[in-house]
């Protein structure tokens, strides 16, 4: 709502956010890919093993029709149970919410990812599905604007997609870095190897792509199960002029040779 109101130029916001806010007739559009997996794991309570056991129970996500709304209900289809009818989708709200929903035994199971998934798994909660070896291809967190600011300001769009570009090589090229600014945003006492983790989860190109152009497959993924009958396809969603740009200067390449 704020990228669309214009008090904000641009934001990073979920893939499917942006479907759903231009099917419902805005502007708004992807400019960089940011995350293209979901790289989040379906974790029960610790005394859940098998898919079978949660049967009954009750998964949690942050709301209905978010990004882990959508993610739950695959996790769920792929170990053979069915959303709504096996398993109950219920709205909790944040990470730490959903977690502590589960650990004290208000749900069966949530859907979360590194760090979270990580601590999670100390505390001894069970990986029921692991989304990132499923290969599912989605437009997770992207660098999204409106199309008329492109039209008013392109050159903030250009020079705000290339600093995307330099932070994800800085990401894969500056370990220490990256943890520190982990640990930052993170915030209170998070453990080195929980941050390790979470940065090494990171380096992958189906999760991070140095490219950064957005993903039309992963938009593909989207629009399956939000378009609804409505007349869509994924260039609808995406501007990739800013990213095209860069790599066909060589600019892209360039960063990584550098020694």
């Amino acid at each position: 709502m704020a990228l669309i109101s214009a008090d904000t130029p641009l934001s990073q916001v979920a893939g499917s956010a942006v479907v759903n806010s231009v099917l419902s007739g805005s502007d708004a559009v992807i400019v960089a890919a940011g995350v293209t997996s979901l790289n989040y794991y379906l974790m029960a309570r610790p005394d859940i093993k098998t898919p079978e056991q949660l049967k009954g129970g009750s998964v949690a996500i942050s709301r209905f029709g978010s990004s882990s709304d959508f993610i739950a209900r695959f996790a769920l289809s792929k170990i053979g149970l069915n959303p709504g009818k096996d398993v109950t989708i219920v709205q909790i709200g944040s990470t730490p919410d959903r977690v502590a929903a589960v650990l004290t035994g208000r749900v069966q199971a949530t859907v979360i990812n590194p760090p979270a998934s990580i601590i999670a798994e100390k505390k001894g909660m069970t990986i029921l599905a692991d989304l990132p070896k499923l290969g599912l291809v989605y437009q997770h967190t992207s660098a999204a604007t409106t199309r008329k600011y492109i039209r008013e300001h392109a050159d903030v769009v250009r020079r705000y997609v290339k600093s995307q570009v330099d932070a994800v090589h800085r990401i894969y090229t500056d370990r220490e870095t990256s943890i520190k600014v982990l640990a930052k945003y993170f915030g209170g006492n998070v453990e080195r190897d929980i941050l390790e983790k979470s940065y090494e989860n990171l380096l992958n190109e189906s999760v991070l792509p140095k490219k950064q152009y957005p993903s039309l497959e992963g938009l593909k993924t989207i629009l399956a199960s939000e378009a609804k009958g409505k007349p869509a396809k994924p260039e609808d969603f995406a501007d990739q002029s800013f990213i095209r740009e860069l790599d066909q200067s060589g600019y892209i390449d360039g960063l990584y040779k550098k020694k």
